[in-house]
């Protein structure tokens, strides 16, 4: 038998190539719009919770009493449901934008010269999130919205907007290594601001399981505990990241820190105080859907700002581009 002929490489069959890469090699994005992708992404995460959000306030959690379908044989809502259909099924339409936004961003990451590995992971990390709050939303529906699988569902989405925070500022950014721009004590007080701010968002969910919003007109299990004493352990929380806030602002000028720390430090006590007059709203009329709605939103607003001051406490330079050298024995052309 006759050997197998040796292909030469003009005439091996190319190997099938990521189409992303395909892209890449056809499309550089400017960093301006590999930005704007980010913060697109960002921005659905919040929407898509307010939205959700929306669902719940207005009993409509149910309005699409099953899934993947809407009900039964139909993948979209009968003329036989009411408007609370509608709200249910528009928001599970938004996932598809949400999912949109973020590919759109993992695209323009992928397709930025030089390649940025860790960005294009971020947008990945948003992806899976994506897809696996979107289960985790069917099972909160084929559970008949227990309020344990509710509240896992905002928490998966509040690491969704953590990780599209992260990206967003990673694209104002170079891939060098993060040089700190203050002293140890100033960053261990923020992660300390930053513990608080996640118990404050968990016990929020609590509330939310035991309060009276329930998230459709049907006897729906809520947290047995009262709901009223566990808002003001939230209150209590809030108060606390407040301080430290404050506290924070007035350590960062004694130190003289960069305008970035300050600045980030002193939007996050405006949206505190935003958020803690609509809190304190809510509570004494008796949590009107509107209030608690906005209240939603301010609580979205109140983590991407905790975070954005961890993110100001470092910067990441440009990394310099290494030149191979010549190879041995060959010449470098000079100019005459």
């Amino acid at each position: 038998m006759g050997g197998v002929p040796k292909l030469n490489r003009a005439d091996a069959v190319a190997a099938p190539r990521n189409p992303l890469a395909l892209i890449a090699d056809r499309w550089t994005p400017k960093p301006g719009t590999v930005r704007r992708a980010a913060l697109a992404a960002l921005v659905m995460s919040v929407v898509i919770v307010v939205t959700g959000g929306a669902v719940r306030l207005t009993s409509s959690g149910l309005g699409c009493p099953t899934w993947p379908e809407c009900t039964a044989g139909s993948l979209t809502p009968t003329q036989a449901l009411s408007y609370h259909s509608a709200i249910e099924f528009g928001n599970r339409m938004l996932t598809y934008v949400l999912c949109a936004a973020v590919g759109w961003a993992i695209v323009a990451a992928r397709c930025e010269k030089p390649y940025r590995r860790a960005l294009t992971r971020l947008g990945w990390a948003q992806f899976w999130l994506v897809m696996g709050n979107a289960v985790l939303g069917g099972i909160v529906v084929l559970v008949g919205l227990n309020p344990y699988t509710v509240a896992a569902h905002f928490l998966l989405a509040t690491a969704l907007i953590a990780v599209a925070t992260v990206m967003w500022q990673r694209t104002r950014e170079g891939d060098g290594a993060p040089r700190p721009l203050v002293g140890k004590a100033v960053v261990q007080l923020v992660w300390f601001l930053v513990v608080a701010a996640v118990l404050l968002v968990a016990v929020g969910t609590v509330v939310t399981g035991a309060g009276p919003h329930a998230g459709d007109s049907s006897d729906v299990k809520r947290i047995p505990i009262d709901w009223e004493t566990v808002a003001k352990l939230h209150a209590v929380l809030a108060w606390i990241v407040v301080t430290l806030t404050f506290a924070l602002w007035f350590v960062l000028k004694a130190v003289d820190a960069p305008r970035g720390p300050l600045a980030r430090t002193r939007e996050l006590f405006l949206i505190l105080l935003s958020q803690g007059v609509i809190g304190y709203a809510q509570y004494f009329t008796h949590l009107p859907g509107l209030l608690v709605g906005l209240h939603m939103l301010g609580s979205c607003l109140v983590w991407i700002g905790v975070l954005r001051i961890l993110l100001a406490l470092r910067e990441r330079p440009e990394t310099e581009l290494e030149v191979p050298e010549p190879a041995t024995g060959s010449t470098v052309p000079t100019n005459a």
